[in-house]
């Protein structure tokens, strides 16, 4: 029986995991160690005062029949659900049918997408969409000013050397400097004409205006129900009852149920490298728990903690210039203020009902750059079973993008909660600091992988790594790479597949999310 050690709880931990004590036929016995008390990573659930947190909001959905079955194996599709149905009766029943009489609780709901933008106190469809409210809200002249734009963009388009010019090339100069430039520099501290264009592949893909006018027209088509989308554009996703760290926490508990061992509160701080015939193999780590150093010996290792810090605990195993790789990846940290309210200033001016006449927004796109707020989330928009009174409360999430040490992290508690609730009554969102009626603050180191500094020599290091025989770098900070929560799953099955078969090369695991489309079929 061969020890596999995997580093990290989040997505692609319990994935890689779970799958190998499914698969592997009784050839292996894993061990998961985690440095948090949380499962789940990122996506984990925060619990508050009986009120949850979807840390930086997860959509599920997928292209990879492989992750739809997986979560579904987890936690089957309740399409209707009686909460849902009885106040908002706005569900629609999936073939699946219902939950596992013994895991009630344990069901993914449908939920609507509906995401804008908060641009100069007026809301816009996001992506921008060709309706006649976006021209009201932008006026004729801006709009006729942006459709000379986007042609001009596309007479002369840019070599796409950084985001800016991605951005550009697919929407003009005009929707670019009102709805992209702004953010993008809120979302990563600098501006978009030094971030790298990977970004926007991996992320926008096959995103542009024409891509928004053919979906338009194919919404008029026959047979629009089956049409392709991009990702961008998909306008249904399933959600866990309780958010998604319910899932992982599931899942986790399957992979135990199989055998496998998780250890909370357990920092890996050492990898030991050492070569064997001039083939490299980590032979051990370290790691810090209760304040006592532990050394783990297993024959394979899947990690998914942040390449920054994977390089940096093997010391003076690697060369000096792959060290200067690592320690100069970059990263944004991430903060979310929760606040719970009676109602929100903010008009539905839709057609969709929802409980207390809320916005009906799961995310609005904070595109004024008079606030440092980035995003909101209307948590009773993702489900209602994350607020406590769901009935008669809006509890929402204000995002914040931010560096580890600087002074928006480094804020109290309450400073911060004061510092967004002055934000919000700026924006019009809410009227007075007394609509608050409790708050509560979470700080996320690493969230975010970013596309500058030494990432252009990112090949180099993941060369490197290659070369060790028994490790295999999985997720999203463990590639160093922005993938959705599925893209970092099918990383783990591409890892496990190599490992059940003899594979060597990596060129699966990290080729996953590098296509150039990324497309979902539309279920209306």
């Amino acid at each position: 029986m061969k020890e596999v050690i995997i580093i990290g709880a989040g997505p692609a931990g319990i994935t890689a995991g779970y799958e190998l004590l499914s698969r592997g036929d009784g050839k292996y016995k894993v061990t998961i160690i985690e440095e948090s008390s949380d499962i789940g990573g990122i996506s984990k659930t925060v619990r508050y005062n009986d009120n949850r947190m979807d840390i930086g909001g997860h959509r599920f959905f997928s292209k990879d029949e492989r992750v739809t079955e997986w979560w579904h194996n987890m936690m089957p599709v309740q399409g209707s659900d009686s909460y849902d149905d009885r106040m908002l009766n706005r569900h629609k029943k999936l073939p699946q049918g219902g939950p596992d009489p013994d895991r009630e609780d344990r069901v993914m709901l449908i939920r609507n997408r509906v995401s804008r933008i908060y641009y100069k106190k007026k809301f816009f469809d996001y992506p921008v969409s060709l309706k006649w409210d976006t021209i009201k809200n932008m006026g004729m002249f801006t709009t006729m000013k942006a459709g000379v734009s986007y042609i001009a963009a596309n007479v002369h388009k840019r070599e796409e050397t950084s985001l800016e010019n991605f951005y550009i090339n697919r929407f003009g100069k005009v929707l670019y400097s009102m709805f992209f430039e702004g953010y993008t520099e809120k979302l990563w501290g600098r501006h978009p004409d030094v971030i790298s264009a990977d970004w926007g592949s991996q992320r926008v893909k096959g995103l542009s205006i024409l891509a928004i006018i053919k979906d338009v027209f194919a919404r008029l088509s026959p047979g629009s129900k089956n049409r392709k989308v991009e990702t961008s554009l998909i306008e249904e996703f399933q959600y866990p009852k309780y958010g998604p760290g319910q899932l992982w926490e599931t899942a986790a508990e399957e992979f135990k149920k199989l055998g496998g061992n998780i250890i909370m509160n357990c920092k890996v701080n050492g990898i030991n490298v050492s070569s064997d015939n001039g083939t490299l193999c980590v032979d051990s780590i370290d790691c810090v728990q209760d304040g006592q150093t532990i050394n783990k010996k297993a024959d394979i290792y899947i990690s998914s903690m942040p390449l920054k810090d994977l390089v940096e605990g093997m010391d003076n195993a690697v060369p000096v210039d792959i060290k200067e790789i690592a320690a100069g990846l970059p990263y944004r940290d991430f903060v979310t203020v929760g606040v719970l309210a009676d109602r929100l200033n903010l008009k539905n001016e839709t057609k969709i009902k929802t409980l207390n006449n809320i916005v009906p927004d799961c995310w609005i796109y904070v595109q004024d750059v008079g606030v440092k707020l980035g995003r909101i989330q209307i948590f009773n928009n993702w489900s209602p079973y994350l607020v406590k009174d769901a009935e008669n409360k809006v509890w929402i999430g204000l995002e914040y993008f931010c560096n580890e040490g600087d002074n928006f992290w480094n804020m109290t508690d309450n400073e911060c909660i004061e510092f967004a609730t002055e934000e919000l009554i700026k924006m019009g969102v809410l009227t007075s600091k007394k609509d608050v009626l409790d708050a509560h603050r979470e700080k996320i180191k690493k969230a975010y992988p970013a596309y500058f500094d030494t990432y252009d020599r990112i090949d180099e290091l993941r060369e490197y790594l290659d070369t060790i025989d028994n490790l295999y770098c999985v997720g999203r900070n463990g590639q160093h790479r922005y993938n959705n929560m599925d893209h970092s799953m099918v990383t783990s099955m591409e890892a496990v597949d190599n490992i059940l078969s003899g594979v060597k090369s990596r060129d699966n695991i990290w080729n996953v999310n590098t296509e150039e489309e990324y497309h979902e079929t539309a279920k209306n």
